[in-house]
């Protein structure tokens, strides 16, 4: 199994980033995928999650109105839409998949918010 993060970068508040996480190694199409964050010195939060035929979607409080998570099953891959973005959503952002038993997780991309 592998995902592959990227789209990650520096912007200013209220601008716009979209993330891409490419899977592959698993039957993609199977299970739902999540969306995590870790800014420093803070544990890792759930940020978003789609389930397997991107109906039904969930997000934190603290991003709702503002991200949209969404996938493409036939490209195996699943976006992060990041809009009005603010400094405290500096993290390192992570694609996470748990597959049965096993959790698997992306290497990474940052995204810094600042002016």
């Amino acid at each position: 199994v592998q995902l592959v993060e990227s789209g990650g970068g520096l912007v200013q508040p209220g601008n716009s980033l979209r993330l891409s996480c490419a899977a592959s190694g698993f039957t993609f199409s199977n299970w739902s995928m999540r969306w995590y964050r870790q800014a420093p010195g803070k544990e890792r939060e759930l940020v978003a999650t789609i389930r397997r035929d991107g109906g039904s979607t969930n997000y934190a409080d603290s991003v709702k109105g503002r991200f949209t998570i969404s996938r493409d099953n036939a490209k195996k891959t699943m976006y992060l839409q990041m809009n009005s973005l603010k400094p405290e959503d500096t993290a390192v952002y992570y694609c996470n998949a748990l597959v049965g038993f096993y959790n698997y997780w992306g290497q990474g991309t940052q995204v810094t918010v600042s002016s």
